[in-house]
């Protein structure tokens, strides 16, 4: 089932704190079958933004799947939010990545 299971107070923190941050930072989005592929700078300071989006998403949101991935000369990061069917939608509402 996707749904969020933070309550209204907790994701409006949430939201203006964690994923503000993040959506400041996206140089690229790009759409997939099941999500989306987003690429950031590859600094220390928004792996450390990514890695509390992720902790937190995990147990609020435990049907979305992230893979990230690191490139050696800190050129960029890579984050791919993927889940099943209601995903994209749920990322675009709810997240308002």
């Amino acid at each position: 089932m996707v749904a969020c299971k933070l309550t209204s107070l907790e994701l409006q923190k949430y939201k203006t704190e964690v994923i503000a941050l993040l959506k400041d930072n996206i140089l690229k989005r790009e759409e997939l079958i099941n999500g989306y592929h987003y690429t950031f700078a590859g600094s220390d300071t928004i792996l450390d933004q990514l890695m509390i989006f992720i902790k937190s998403e995990r147990q609020c949101c435990k049907f979305l799947t992230f893979n990230l991935t690191i490139e050696n000369d800190l050129s960029s990061i890579i984050l791919n939010i993927t889940g099943p069917d209601g995903t994209k939608e749920f990322i675009n509402t709810e997240m308002e990545l």
